[in-house]
């Protein structure tokens, strides 16, 4: 229904297929119902969610390949369109915008005068999300609508925007969903899901907005031979998943060790650059300031992405609480992992792996974990 996020847990649709010139038409279809549709596309040698107007414009016969601290992109041997894992963006980008203005004030012959500002971004559809960055939406939606203050920007963003995942048929080996239960079969939070095969696609209706977009295409009953496909493909990314991450009591475990020596041995090797916090599909840390014209007349509020990493945000009363980078990344790790879940139930991780690809120096969060729990040396 317009206006509801997706409960797909709640709905047992039987499965569909589309060929896949059939499901090229869910682009076009998409844009005539007024979304603008957001997808995997090529951009500067990395897969990126960006708007397109067509599935042309989808990597086909492109994959990623991915380690600690290396993204590239290689040729595939088939033309698969979601043959990829994640690159450094995620959807967050379009719901908690990087930059925002939050309002505005004027000064007129009566005074100042506060104006909110009107947010004009389109309704969005998502095509290609994977089950991790199902999950990170459902994170941010604790965080910016659930809780006793709710931000308007994302919360209309995050209600008019329809959601088509696609499963995963294969993984990285910077990938570590399973360990966190987020992945890698997309489970929950759609609209519609995908399972891409060798002659089509497989598809699973999960709201009433997804079923009528469904409605508009030329499908068929899904056969046993088709689903037997889809699970053996979703099978292969299980399969490949072998980086783990042992989450067993791990708040407890990471807040009583504050002054373990593991944290200046990170800190000796991290940048403090913030490339972690920028790819991670669930981090929101935001700075705001006041912007005033020459005449001083018109003042603006924006709102613009921050990170934990940047050695002013702890600035308060007249000095940095965290000086050095050691005390930085045990704030970003021990937060994500561990108070995290004080604040709102749930860890701020979904295992996507995208802050061990894209770190310059390969710094994995799993191995710091592990070392710290006395599991390795």
């Amino acid at each position: 229904m317009a206006g509801e996020l997706a409960d797909s847990s709640s709905r047992k649709k039987e499965a569909l297929f589309a060929n896949r010139e059939e499901f090229a038409r869910i682009v076009p279809l998409l844009r005539e119902r007024g979304y603008a549709v957001i997808g995997p596309t090529i951009e500067q040698g990395a897969i990126v969610y960006a708007p397109i107007d067509s599935v042309e414009q989808l990597p086909i016969g492109w994959t990623d390949r991915q380690e600690a601290g290396m993204y590239r992109l290689e040729r595939r041997a088939d033309d698969a369109w979601f043959g990829y894992v994640v690159g450094p963006f995620s959807w967050k980008q379009y719901l908690f915008p990087p930059h925002t203005k939050m309002s505005e004030s004027l000064l007129t012959a009566e005074g100042w005068e506060f104006r909110a500002v009107e947010d004009d971004a389109p309704m969005y559809a998502f095509l290609g999300v994977r089950a991790c960055d199902l999950a990170a939406l459902a994170i941010q939606d604790r965080v910016f609508m659930n809780g006793p203050y709710v931000d308007p920007v994302y919360e209309k963003r995050r209600r008019r925007a329809l959601t088509i995942a696609v499963n995963c048929t294969q993984a990285a080996p910077t990938c570590f969903c399973a360990s966190m239960g987020t992945g890698p079969h997309c489970r929950y939070g759609f609209d519609i899901a995908v399972t891409e095969l060798s002659d089509g696609f497989l598809l699973e209706v999960g709201s009433e907005r997804g079923e009528e977009i469904v409605s508009g295409l030329a499908t068929s009953a899904a056969t046993e031979l088709q689903m037997a496909e889809a699970h053996q493909r979703r099978a292969r990314a299980v399969a490949q998943i072998t980086r783990k991450l042992d989450t067993h009591d791990i708040r407890n475990v990471l807040l009583s060790q504050l002054e373990h020596p593991r944290w200046q041995h990170v800190a000796e090797r991290c940048l403090s650059c913030a490339n972690c916090t920028m790819v991670c599909p669930t981090c929101f840390c935001c700075s705001v300031e006041e912007v005033a014209d020459l005449a001083e007349t018109r003042v603006e509020r924006h709102r613009s992405w921050d990170s934990c990493f940047n050695w002013n945000f702890s600035y308060m009363n007249g000095g940095i609480v965290r000086q050095d980078i050691r005390a930085r990344y045990r704030q970003w790790l021990t937060h994500k992992l561990a108070s995290w879940i004080d604040q709102f139930g749930v860890s701020g991780c979904v295992g996507c792996g995208r802050c061990i690809t894209w770190c310059p120096v390969g710094i994995d969060l799993t191995e710091e974990v592990a070392v710290i729990r006395g599991e390795a040396t």
